[in-house]
């Protein structure tokens, strides 16, 4: 069974942050530039398609294609991450399970460094996973290989301040100096969007960082209330949104009824999470393989799923799997859709329990 998508937060650390000026920005900047070997600033009109840069007149995208044991991965196709401009395959590597893990680096440095082989350009990251650790080992390969890569942190404080610390330290794990997406992390309550959106909250921080160039775009993620959610993205201009979006979210507070629609009306970059809830959406007598899971959430207009692996083994599956996915006809979805009833609230465990 896998064991794989995302973890609760750990605890907010909301000390003040004294950097916060505009001028101790991009000394700290500089000084990080200085440090980070082999990163590269991503220029405005660049164009990204499966960890290549390609010129504009090649005319067309392609991923990396790579090789298994069992013999080559064909490509994955590219999705637009709404209106960002930038397009990403259809399957991106979330930064926990074995990613997360610094006793493990060696064997996570590996599945990162199999991702972008395999055309895998978007990689999902927090500074709550692992402690850091996520962002560590992500950062000993984006020491070398930065320009492959589309790249999304977060900030779990929602305040201006505690988000300006947050970054910096992501900045220096990451071995960047700069930040593709951030996103405001799991976003449950309307005590949470106040506090993110008030004078001196994290949605300030993330205006300022993009006007510094140290973010390219921002974000807001949520697993707990949809409703949640669609006020926030309703009220404020998000570029992306990272939601739930499994098997099993039909039964209970759906992510893809209003809030998808909403998503997609504002042309937002949509990314899907909780592909297999942490594993659990895998019963004998229900779900029975990841090209059920997988395959049901690539059916929906999203711009990619973010999955956490285990192996580089489950990573050539999960990306073989994505590779040759095809939106599922209404009657397969509803098919698989009964087969999670009798379990769904395992498969939506952390609407109510995280």
């Amino acid at each position: 069974m896998r064991n794989s998508d995302k973890q609760p937060n750990q605890k907010r650390d909301t000390r003040r942050d004294t950097a916060d000026s505009p001028q101790s920005r991009r000394q700290f900047l500089r000084a990080l530039g200085a440090g980070a070997a082999g990163v590269g600033i991503l220029g405005a009109h660049s164009v990204w398609a499966g960890g290549r840069q390609l010129a504009a007149e090649n005319g067309g995208h392609e991923t990396g294609t790579g090789n298994s044991p069992d013999g080559p991965v064909a490509p994955m196709p590219l999705r637009k991450l709404g209106r960002t401009g930038v397009e990403v395959a259809p399957f991106s590597l979330g930064g926990e399970a074995t990613v997360q893990q610094r006793t493990r680096q060696a064997e996570a440095v590996r599945i990162v460094n199999r991702a972008l082989d395999l055309g895998v350009n978007y990689i999902d990251t927090s500074p709550t996973y692992g402690g850091g650790g996520s962002e560590t080992n992500i950062g000993l390969v984006m020491a070398d290989r930065r320009e492959e890569a589309f790249l999304a942190t977060k900030t779990h404080d929602r305040s201006y301040d505690g988000t300006m610390r947050l970054i910096e330290q992501s900045l220096q794990r990451l071995k960047t100096d700069r930040i593709d997406l951030y996103q405001i992390h799991n976003v449950r309550t309307e005590s949470d969007v106040r506090q993110a959106f008030s004078e001196r909250g994290a949605v300030k921080a993330l205006e300022q960082l993009r006007d510094d160039g140290v973010i390219r775009f921002t974000g807001i993620t949520g697993h707990r209330d949809p409703n949640v959610l669609l006020r926030a993205i309703q009220n404020y201009r998000f570029d992306c949104l990272l939601m739930t979006l499994n098997a099993a979210d039909v039964h209970y507070r759906p992510f893809q009824k209003e809030l998808l629609q909403e998503a997609l009306r504002q042309d937002l970059g949509i990314i899907a999470m909780k592909v297999t809830a942490v594993g659990r959406i895998f019963r004998d007598d229900g779900i029975t393989s990841m090209e059920q899971a997988l395959g049901y959430t690539l059916s929906f207009p999203v711009s990619t799923a973010i999955v956490g692996i285990s192996s580089v083994r489950e990573l050539e599956e999960d990306v073989a799997i994505a590779a040759r996915a095809r939106p599922l006809p209404s009657e397969e979805l509803a098919a698989i859709e009964a087969l999670s009833r009798a379990y769904a609230d395992d498969g939506n465990f952390f609407k109510h329990r995280w």
